[in-house]
């Protein structure tokens, strides 16, 4: 269940970043860098504000994305769910969740690491950028992992 709470999440912020990243690809992907390495997060009430002030001046975009990804998740999830349970599926999955949202710990939870989890939010709550990092380490080491060396992190 929490599986496919995650690809569903997962699925909607991707989607809201193409349709953010659309109009003007380079100068959103650089303001976005910049304020995810340059902000200092002092508390979770920047990051509420933050998204709060995104959610106000992109609201057409946040309601479109929440309408594309209730079919597109329901669709993965029936025409799918046999292959997300594969070892070689869930490892991908992983990875890509490592990737876009390995800051929150998203793969962690994914795999049922609900401590790691949790100590990537500690993370991101006392040094973001740091956090950004570790979740791409976690997805550079998931992709060299052999299949026998990746069980063990399935729980």
């Amino acid at each position: 269940m929490l599986q496919k709470i995650i690809l569903a999440l997962a699925v909607f912020i991707i989607i809201l970043v193409a349709l953010t990243f659309g109009e003007a690809i380079a100068y959103q992907a650089f303001a976005w860098i910049s304020h995810i390495t340059g902000l200092v997060i002092h508390n979770f009430s920047d990051i509420y504000y933050a998204i709060k002030g995104y959610i106000n001046i992109h609201v057409g975009k946040v309601v479109v994305a929440l309408l594309l990804t209730v079919p597109i998740s329901w669709w993965i999830i029936k025409s799918k769910g046999d292959e997300l349970q594969k070892l070689t599926n869930r490892r991908k999955m992983a990875i890509v969740l490592a990737i876009f949202l390995g800051w929150l710990g998203a793969h962690r939870f994914y795999l049922g690491q609900i401590g790691w989890g949790i100590v990537f939010l500690i993370l991101l709550y006392f040094f973001a950028p740091l956090a950004i990092v570790a979740g791409f380490i976690d997805a550079i080491r998931y992709l060299f992992m052999s299949d026998e060396e990746f069980l063990p992190l399935r729980v």
